[in-house]
């Protein structure tokens, strides 16, 4: 598998996950932060589905994912040190993390100089 398809893969299971977000949002009565969390994730997904077309043209996209992800984790991590939350919610620190690695590892490269100079140029 390559790795421009392992990340078209990785965005589809993401997108999925973050708009299944969507449920608790309609389903369940939550507290306002978590109802506000949850619609910035289900917005998110529907956002990476569609990347998943393209990722090459979503490398921010990407790259937002990946380091909100960390950032999330990171406000987790620090609240379970604390003991804010559930030692079960250590679980999601984990997925998060993975989640930002391996969107981290499998975005698209910058495009060369020459490659970007070529395409404005089309464009004129």
């Amino acid at each position: 598998m390559t790795r421009e398809r392992a990340l078209k893969v990785v965005l589809v299971l993401v997108g999925l996950l973050f708009s299944a977000a969507a449920y608790p949002l309609l389903a369940m009565h939550l507290q306002e932060a978590l109802r506000m969390m949850l619609s910035v994730y289900a917005t998110l997904g529907i956002f990476l589905l569609l990347a998943s077309r393209d990722p090459s043209a979503n490398r921010s996209l990407i790259a937002f994912t990946a380091w909100s992800s960390f950032a999330h984790a990171a406000v987790m991590a620090v609240q379970l040190f604390y003991n804010l939350i559930p030692r079960s919610e250590a679980v999601g620190v984990l997925l998060l993390a993975i989640t930002g690695v391996t969107l981290l590892v499998l975005a698209p490269g910058k495009p060369s100089a020459e490659l970007a100079s070529a395409t404005t140029a089309a464009r004129v």
